[in-house]
């Protein structure tokens, strides 16, 4: 029985290239003129097409790491105040919904199942990005890379979330769009659940997951058979 289910946030819940590739092109915009280099070429970013390389630090690594990559190619900036001005443009980042959340989420909820999410942005702009879609309220656990368990694809945000609603790792689903989010699943003893609204291919995924999905839209009628209803 799934009683649970934890999400990725960007790729999962917001679509991939249409929320982030604003950002990135954003944050290369502010910081080129300080750069020594090309920092699209460092991120594996194409502002022209907005556009992620399949291995791009952004698709999955956590914001602590996306600014240690870029950091050494920027002058007069320290490294703090790289991370605390990526996790602003964050914040203000336009998200849009992969699926329609409020609904595909409240059909989760009504189902009784508790809902997390695991992210590797921080934690306060994954609270405003769910603010900002109307969902914040149906989720029981939000953890950021910076809320105290690490970032994916190590298992303790999922773990964490678990303690947290009293239940068995066996009895909740990890949904996400890349290979950290399956590989924190399987650490984590969870289903895997890959979905495809992310830069990932299903021939990527397939081998990592237990089941791939177009979207979460699918996942109720997953659970639900799942769990023999």
């Amino acid at each position: 029985m799934i009683k649970a289910v934890i999400f990725d946030k960007d790729g999962t819940l917001f679509d991939f290239r249409q929320s982030w590739g604003a950002w990135t092109k954003a944050i290369l915009a502010a910081l080129q003129p300080n750069a020594q280099g090309n920092l699209g070429l460092v991120l594996g970013f194409d502002p022209v097409t907005t556009s992620f390389a399949p291995d791009s630090a952004v698709i999955a690594q956590t914001t602590f790491e996306i600014a240690a990559l870029i950091h050494p190619h920027l002058e007069g900036m320290t490294l703090k105040s790289l991370t605390d001005m990526m996790s602003s443009f964050s914040a203000a980042a336009p998200m849009v919904p992969a699926v329609a959340l409020p609904e595909v989420l409240s059909g989760l909820k009504n189902r009784g199942l508790k809902l997390g999410l695991a992210t590797n942005d921080t934690e306060a702009p994954a609270r405003a990005h769910l603010s900002g879609a109307g969902v914040i309220h149906l989720f029981d656990f939000i953890a950021g890379c910076d809320s105290g368990y690490g970032g994916k694809p190590a298992p303790g945000q999922l773990l964490a979330f678990a303690a947290a609603i009293g239940l068995p790792t066996g009895q909740i689903a990890m949904v996400g769009d890349s290979l950290h989010d399956l590989d924190a699943a399987r650490q984590a003893g969870m289903m895997a659940v890959g979905v495809l609204t992310g830069p990932a291919l299903r021939a990527t995924l397939t081998p990592h997951a237990d089941v791939v999905l177009g979207t979460i839209a699918e996942l109720g009628a997953w659970i639900d058979h799942l769990n023999g209803v």
